[in-house]
């Protein structure tokens, strides 16, 4: 009875404040629903082949890793996403962070356990790590998107997100606009960790967007030296590989 009862309230609730779509951005066709029929088939999820470090696609079946992890040396050990990121994601994910579109955590979320959730299972991670925003970046946006996907990943797993661990110390510039060294001195310095003993061995970074690495790995690296052996990444997209 009371199962019904909340199913009911939720229903009433979906008509008195229907979803967006994350896709179309027009009302979800379908109460209860967190995407359009027809705009999920317009997804561009990522397809095998992959990188086996940081889960971007590949154009050869040839090839187990994709140019970045090849040059670089990564602080984490593995990662993945369920999307490449497009124009459509970028526009999805722009209202996610800009727009107030908070709604979408739960579909992302959603998105990432049904195509990410053997790794996830393998990794078996003691905590959800959000990637932090500057307090004065936050202020201005009212909320960190991160926080909210990987609360949307607890509702769903039950692993604990731990919020505090990880803090932003410096306000960096937008990673977008910069090349690849400038953005590793862009982030140099730019995390810290809670003093106090560290609890965690197995640690899953949560963020919107990887591209090419700079921020998961520097908030990686802060991690391993301060007693966390193995960090793992969970993004909404990746960018393409090569």
């Amino acid at each position: 009875m009371i199962r019904n009862k909340n199913k009911k309230k939720m229903d009433f609730i979906g008509l008195l404040f229907p979803k967006r779509c994350p896709v179309c951005h027009e009302t979800v066709e379908d109460v209860g629903e967190l995407v359009c029929d027809i705009c999920r088939t317009r997804l561009p999820y990522v397809q095998q082949p992959s990188c086996r470090k940081c889960g971007k696609p590949l154009l050869s079946e040839e090839r187990e890793y994709c140019g970045d992890c090849t040059r670089k040396r990564h602080y984490f050990k593995q990662g993945k996403a369920p999307f490449f990121y497009d124009e459509l994601m970028r526009i999805s994910i722009a209202r996610f962070k800009y727009g107030g579109r908070r709604e979408y955590a739960a579909f992302y979320a959603e998105e990432i356990l049904r195509r990410c959730a053997k790794e996830m299972l393998f990794w078996k991670g003691d905590v959800l790590i959000p990637i932090p925003l500057h307090p004065s970046r936050k202020k201005v946006r009212g909320f960190n998107q991160a926080e909210l996907l990987a609360k949307e990943i607890s509702k769903r797993t039950g692993i604990p997100v731990d919020r505090t661990l990880l803090k932003r110390t410096r306000k960096t510039h937008v990673q977008k606009d910069l090349d690849d060294q400038e953005r590793l001195t862009n982030l140099k310095n730019a995390f810290s960790v809670r003093k106090g003993n560290i609890p965690y061995k197995n640690v899953i970074l949560i963020d919107d967007i990887y591209t090419t690495g700079s921020t998961i790995d520097e908030a990686a690296r802060v991690l391993r030296e301060n007693a966390v052996q193995t960090v793992y990444f969970l993004s909404i997209c990746v960018g393409r590989g090569c």
